[in-house]
C-alpha cells in the first residue's frame, strides 16, 4: 500500500505542483465530477450546512478552487440503487424523476415524485459531454447501476422485479453509451455488508444522524434531514420532529420485506448476488475502487475489534461485523471500517464476472483498478467526524487526496 501511495504521489501529485496547476489550465475543458453519497447520506442543503463530502470543510469547494467542475448529488439515503440511479440521472440531466413504469408497478410505488424535478447539474450531458462519477459506500453501487442503465437500458422481464413494459425515460433505452468516462467507488459494499444481517437500518441511521447533529452542536429538530421517500408517500411534515419522522419511516410498510430498498441491495447473501448478476463493468468505462478498514485482529478470538480511532457511533457495528460468520461468509469478512466489510470493497465478486486488478499506474477500461486500502473508518474517507490527524496515508489533508484523485481522473480524458 505504501508503495502504491508513493507511486501515485510521483505520477499524479508532482505534475500537479510543477505546472501552474493542471486543473486551472484545463478549466472549462475538463469533464465534470459528480459526487454521490451512500447509505444515510444527505445533500448540501441539509444538516445545517455540514458537508457529507468534507464535514466542516467542503471537498467540493476545495476542488472548485483548483478549477474543477464538481457537483454534489442528493439521492434517497435508504432507497434502492434503482430508485437512487433514477434520481441521480434526473439531477444531472434535468427533468422529473421517472422510476420506470414496470419497476414502479411491480414494487407498488409511484412512478414519479412531484418533489423531485430538477433543472439539471449538467443538461448537456451526453456522449460528447461525459462525466466522472465518484460514489462513497452505497453510492458506488448506485453509479454502477446508472452506468449499466445508460449503456444497456432496462434489464427486461428476465430480472426479478422488472418488466418489459414500454418505458418513456431515455435512461431505460440503452442508447447512451459513452456518457461516463470513469467510475470511482470508495468503501463500497460491492459484495454487500454483514451489517445488513445484524442491525435494524433505521435505528442505526437515526443514531448516526443524531451523532452528527450533536457534533454540529444543534438541537435535534433543527436538523434538516430528508429520507426522500416521496415515491412511497413518506414525506416529513412541516411541524414533524426529526424523531417522529424517523419513527414514521421505520414503521412504514417500505421496510417490511420489500426488495426495493437499500437493505436488499447490500445484503451479502441474496440481494447483492441479484444485483451483481446483471450490473457489470462496461467495456468503455474506467473503474477504480478504494478500500478502507480500521480494525485489528483480537489475540485470543481472532475476531476483529475497532481501533482506538474508530468513530464511537460505528463501534457496536464493528464488533458485530468483526465476528459474524455464516455459510460462505467466513473470517475473511471480519476486517471492516465500521459499516462495510473490507473484503467487499475492491469490486464485485459474488455473482459477478468482473475483473479486479491492483492498480499499477496504467488504468484499464472495463476492469476494476483497485487503489489499495487505507487505514480509515467509513466516515474518515469523506471527512465526516474524523479524529484529528486521520487522513489518507501520505497526505496532511483529506482534500489533497481528492485533488490528486481528480488530477488522475482528468488525465484519462
Amino acid at each position: 500500500m505504501k508503495k502504491f501511495m508513493l507511486f501515485l504521489f510521483i505520477v499524479v501529485s508532482v505534475p500537479f505542483f510543477v505546472s501552474t496547476s493542471f486543473a486551472t489550465q484545463t478549466q472549462g475543458i475538463q469533464r465534470p465530477i459528480v459526487l454521490v453519497h451512500g447509505f444515510m447520506g444527505f445533500g448540501e442543503d441539509e444538516m445545517l450546512g455540514y458537508n457529507y463530502w468534507g464535514g466542516f470543510n467542503s471537498l467540493k469547494a476545495r476542488l472548485q478552487e483548483q478549477g474543477y467542475t464538481v457537483y454534489v448529488a442528493a439521492v434517497g439515503p435508504v432507497s434502492s440503487n434503482w430508485d437512487r440511479a433514477c434520481e441521480l440521472y434526473a439531477q444531472i440531466k434535468g427533468g422529473q424523476v421517472d422510476y420506470g413504469r414496470g419497476h414502479s408497478n411491480y414494487f407498488n410505488h409511484d412512478q414519479t415524485d412531484s418533489l423531485k424535478s430538477y433543472p439539471g447539474f449538467y443538461p448537456q450531458w451526453d456522449q460528447d459531454n461525459p462525466i466522472h462519477l465518484i460514489g462513497h459506500s452505497q453510492g458506488g453501487q448506485t453509479i454502477r447501476l446508472l452506468a449499466q442503465l445508460l449503456e444497456t437500458g432496462h434489464p427486461g422481464s428476465d430480472k426479478v422485479g422488472y418488466t418489459d413494459e414500454n418505458e418513456d425515460s431515455a435512461l431505460f433505452q440503452g442508447e447512451n453509451q459513452g456518457w461516463v468516462t470513469s467510475i470511482t467507488t470508495l468503501s463500497t459494499p460491492h459484495d454487500g455488508t454483514t451489517l445488513a444481517k445484524g442491525i435494524d437500518y433505521i435505528p442505526f441511521a437515526q443514531k448516526f444522524i443524531l451523532t452528527i447533529a450533536s457534533t454540529i452542536g444543534v438541537f435535534t429538530d433543527e436538523v434538516v434531514y430528508d429520507f426522500k421517500l416521496g415515491q412511497w408517500g413518506l414525506v416529513r411534515n412541516p411541524e414533524e420532529s426529526l424523531r417522529d419522522y424517523f419513527k414514521k419511516v421505520a414503521d412504514s410498510e417500505v421496510f417490511n420485506g420489500s426488495n426495493d430498498i437499500s437493505a436488499w441491495d447490500m445484503d451479502p447473501v441474496d440481494g447483492v448476488r441479484e444485483f451483481n448478476g446483471w450490473v457489470e463493468a462496461q467495456s468503455g468505462i474506467y473503474y477504480f475502487s478504494l478500500s478502507t478498514e480500521q480494525t485489528f485482529k483480537g489475540f485470543f478470538t481472532g475476531y476483529h475489534l475497532p481501533e482506538p480511532s474508530m468513530n464511537p457511533a460505528l463501534r457496536l457495528a464493528t464488533y458485530f461485523m468483526g465476528s459474524y460468520k455464516k455459510g460462505d461468509i467466513d473470517r475473511s469478512w471480519f476486517q471492516n471500517d465500521g459499516v462495510v466489510n473490507t473484503v467487499s470493497m475492491d469490486g464485485p465478486k459474488r455473482g459477478s464476472n468482473d475483473v479486479i486488478e491492483d492498480y499499477d499506474g496504467t488504468p484499464q477500461k472495463g476492469v476494476w483498478n483497485h487503489l489499495g486500502c487505507q487505514n480509515l473508518d467509513h466516515g474518515d474517507i469523506i471527512g465526516v467526524m474524523p479524529y484529528p490527524g486521520e487522513t489518507p496515508e501520505g497526505y496532511d489533508k483529506l482534500y489533497e487526496w481528492y485533488r490528486d484523485l481528480a488530477v488522475m481522473l482528468i488525465s484519462l480524458e
